[in-house]
């Protein structure tokens, strides 16, 4: 708390000297006028042409003269600056924008007021209105910069009416398996929504809420430092603040039987810009799987063969608002929030032959598991932030405060029967076991950030945040005792702990050129604890670091013909997550049973990329990039024979470990083309190697392999308004990846790849969408197929010094999807002559 407090007061002492704002320039003979370009709505208006005359009289005549003495555009928040006038003589100030009255003013500087605030100056509408104007140009699908990849995805068709999920499984270098799991160039990276932590799964967030998708490789020290080698993926959600009121409905639903729902309403008038939208979906999704495990360290060795079917049913509500309330034509107070609720009952159906594999013959068993999961989670939040924008061009001054929680019960049972030597014979016995949990996940997040041009060509970032979290765990395992038909808690079976991390950070990066070539250094420091305490034990675990630096250096060099070489160098952390920390065995999948380590400490990752784009013209752009990552104690998965505290038996456990290190090199080439006027096309290919030094211990250790994967889309604009785009992926064989680190709130659900080498044979897919709009597009119709040849397919190989296993699932094959939206609303037309504030650009 004196961590915290102590930020809080820099944050308030910080916000009072920006907000001062400069000094008055000194008196001189030089003049200065600046001021702001206005509407009648107190809105800045872009780009209005600001001219500075001298009137003298003609030495003959005595006749008035006017000589042009500035001409200049005001910027996008309407601020304009001229300097170098002189003083003692009147000056015309002449100021016209399209759509607008002219204004003229006359000014006089004296040595003593040399220095002049013209304020805000109002121009009126003109009386003779513009024709209405049709605005057809749309954002690109994804555009390329040195620092990251930002993707449009609120138009993308093949997710629309899914989840955040659906919306990844298209966007180029990013992969998702189908348990959800994210990487990007072998590793898991930081999730962000709107540049913030969230408690949010990314399948709990609606498509339909979603605008674009940044992927930054290779993140500044502005970022925060976690997410190690991978980078961060942020979810940019859809803002919309137009002039006047708008709004949609929409309604979705699927061959599987799911149906959705949504609205959303948006208003702005004067001072106040509010926004809400509420998203409902019913959830019906099952997956079917197989695996086949022969074990190597019993006498006799036995082959397990397991069928599997998943099936979930429940129901998702998403609800946003956001209001602006814009103080002055430079500070705007802001305040969003979300709530969500999700329930769903899963279901599994599990099948499993064994057979004991004696010298003279063989002895089989079959068995059935069937699981009941309801579960439930609810989260909410909310930020409430600050911006301010200075006379200075580019200067500016934000800080905000976010609160997210949220709250998640389990209750699991779990009913084994085995068999004689044929399905469903003889029973021989039942076991019945119940796990019930619930889970409670805080978080608070501080954070200013200032900018400030020092000169022309130099920029100061500098920025302070500070991230606490507190979670609360209660999951208890039950076994059914059939003699005295009760229910008997395993103390040493229950996961119970409470914990906490803290994480407070300062960065500083400075930014200048010279000539073409651009350099952006800095450094970002960070002081990290976390601590745990199991509940039942008392027993407590965590570690500290009172201070981790983390440099960055991006230097960038334009070449001729449009071209761009960038060379940037990066060290980030992975901290574990509780997941991993907490020694808890979930035996749930008995031939992927997991626990965590407590003994755990973070890995970091030194990374170095060097970049090349290519602009070329009708909005056609290439970049390729090479890069090399090393990691220092790796978190990667181990297998471990341990007892099983629900059965007391002695049985194979995939936990986590520090390895020695890893080292992996790949390279990536992403394209955007422009190919006719209706036809686009985009690619990504990323090829990659890594390896794993295990230092002292066995079993960990990966065999180096080379792998790629790629992905394309493309766009057709048909004739009557449709619109197809297909789209498609390819994974190569590819080792297994070393961990998930998703990092989710409540009940441990680790949903680790088995603690073991081995790869994922290669698998394609592909989805098409269809696009049809009515009335001037107030509707739009959309079809969707994913998978659609059932291909989707994770099949896998493992093999430790244990046991030699094949596993193979598919998760919602050949999805036909289909979605309507009706847009509706009334736009003031005068916002096309200016522009809001330099804020986030509106939606279309």
């Amino acid at each position: 708390m004196k961590k915290l407090l102590l930020l809080l007061c820099t944050c308030l002492a910080l916000g009072q000297l920006i907000a001062q704002g400069p000094p008055p320039g000194s008196p001189g003979q030089n003049g200065h006028l600046y001021g702001k370009v206005v509407d009648s709505a107190g809105h800045g208006i872009a780009r209005a042409s600001v001219m500075i005359l001298k009137i003298s009289k003609e030495p003959t005549t005595g006749k008035p003269r006017e000589t042009l003495l500035k001409g200049i555009s005001s910027q996008n928040n309407g601020d304009f600056s001229a300097e170098d006038l002189p003083t003692g003589s009147p000056l015309k100030l002449s100021i016209t924008s399209i759509g607008y009255s002219p204004l003229t003013q006359v000014i006089t500087l004296t040595p003593q007021t040399s220095d002049k605030d013209l304020g805000d100056l109002k121009l009126t509408t003109a009386t003779k209105l513009m024709q209405e104007v049709v605005v057809t140009a749309s954002k690109p699908a994804m555009s390329l910069d040195m620092d990251k990849k930002v993707f449009n995805v609120a138009k993308d068709i093949v997710s629309a009416g899914g989840t955040g999920l659906d919306v990844l499984k298209n966007v180029p270098s990013v992969n998702v398996d189908i348990d959800g799991n994210i990487t990007m160039r072998g590793a898991s990276p930081q999730i962000m929504v709107d540049g913030k932590p969230t408690t949010l799964t990314l399948d709990e967030i609606p498509s339909d809420a979603i605008e674009s998708i940044e992927v930054i490789t290779n993140p500044s020290a502005k970022y925060d430092a976690s997410g190690g080698g991978a980078g961060i993926l942020n979810i940019v959600l859809k803002k919309n603040r137009k002039q006047g009121y708008n709004g949609s409905i929409r309604a979705n639903a699927d061959s599987h039987g799911a149906t959705g729902l949504g609205a959303g309403l948006n208003f702005r008038e004067n001072k106040i810009n509010f926004s809400a939208d509420l998203n409902y979906r019913t959830i019906r999704d099952w997956m079917s799987g197989s695996t086949e495990r022969t074990t190597l360290d019993a006498s006799p060795n036995t082959y397990i063969g397991e069928q599997e079917l998943d099936t979930t049913r429940g129901y998702l509500m998403f609800e946003r608002f956001g209001l602006d309330y814009f103080v002055s034509n430079r500070t705007t107070l802001s305040l969003t929030g979300f709530a969500m609720q999700h329930s769903a009952h899963s279901t599994s159906a599990i099948s499993m032959n064994t057979d004991s594999l004696y010298p003279n013959g063989t002895v089989y068993q079959y068995g059935q598991e069937h699981i009941a999961a309801p579960h439930t989670f609810s989260g909410h939040g909310a930020t409430v932030g600050m911006k301010h924008l200075f006379a200075k061009d580019k200067e500016e001054w934000t800080a905000d405060i976010s609160y997210f929680s949220g709250n998640a019960t389990n209750s699991s049972l779990y009913v084994t029967n085995q068999y004689g030597d044929k399905a469903e014979s003889v029973l021989l016995s039942k076991q019945l076991q119940r796990i019930q949990g619930s889970g409670n996940d805080q978080n608070i997040i501080l954070q200013t950030d200032y900018t400030d041009p020092l000169t022309s060509k130099m920029i100061l970032e500098t920025g302070l945040r500070a991230a606490i979290q507190d979670r609360l765990n209660i999951n208890n395992n039950y076994t059914y005792i059939p003699d005295s038909t009760a229910w008997l808690l395993i103390p040493s079976a229950a996961s119970n702990y409470k914990s906490a991390s803290e994480v407070y950070a300062a960065y500083a990066t400075l930014s200048s050129s010279i000539g073409n070539f651009t350099y952006k250094v800095g450094l970002r420091a960070e002081s990290s604890k976390y601590h745990g305490t199991l509940l039942n034990s008392g027993q407590s675990f965590g570690n500290q670091y009172p201070i981790s630096l983390f440099p960055s250096l991006f230097f960038s060099q334009k070449l001729g013909g449009d071209q761009e070489l960038q060379l940037s160098y990066t060290r980030r952390v992975n901290r574990p997550n509780f997941s991993q920390l907490v020694p808890y065995t979930d035996s749930s999948n008995k031939l992927n049973i997991t626990r965590g380590n407590p003994a755990l400490v973070p890995e970091f990752t030194q990374s170095i990329e060097l970049s090349w784009l290519k602009n070329f013209p009708g909005r056609n752009t290439l970049m390729g990039s090479v890069y090399y990552k090393y990691t220092d104690h790796l978190i990667t998965n181990y297998i471990i024979a341990d007892t099983d505290y629900s059965t007391g038996a002695t049985t194979l456990i995939n936990t986590f470990i520090n390895a020695n290190s890893s080292s992996s090199v790949g390279a990536e080439l992403t394209t955007q083309n422009t190919l006719t006027k209706w036809w686009d096309l985009s690619a990504n290919v990323n090829v990659y190697h890594s390896e794993i030094n295990a230092g002292n211990e066995s079993g960990i250790s990966q065999l180096a392999l080379w792998s790629w994967f790629g992905k394309a889309s493309t766009n057709f604009k048909l004739p009557s308004g449709f619109a197809l785009q297909v789209s498609g992926m390819y994974q190569s064989k590819t080792n297994l990846p070393v961990n998930t680190n998703s990092n989710q709130p409540g009940p441990p659900s680790i949903m680790s790849q088995n603690a073991s080498q081995g790869y994922i044979r290669p698998f394609y897919a592909v989805d098409l969408g269809l696009k049809k709009t009515l009335l001037n597009n107030k509707i739009t119709l959309m079809l969707s197929y994913n998978d659609i040849f059932k291909s989707r397919i994770q099949d896998q190989y493992s093999y430790s010094e244990y046991f030699v296993q094949d596993n193979r699932r598919i998760r919602n094959p050949q999805l036909l999807r289909f979605n309507f939206t009706y847009n509706f609303g009334k736009v003031d037309a005068s916002l096309f002559h200016r522009k809001n504030n330099n804020m986030a650009s509106e939606s279309d």
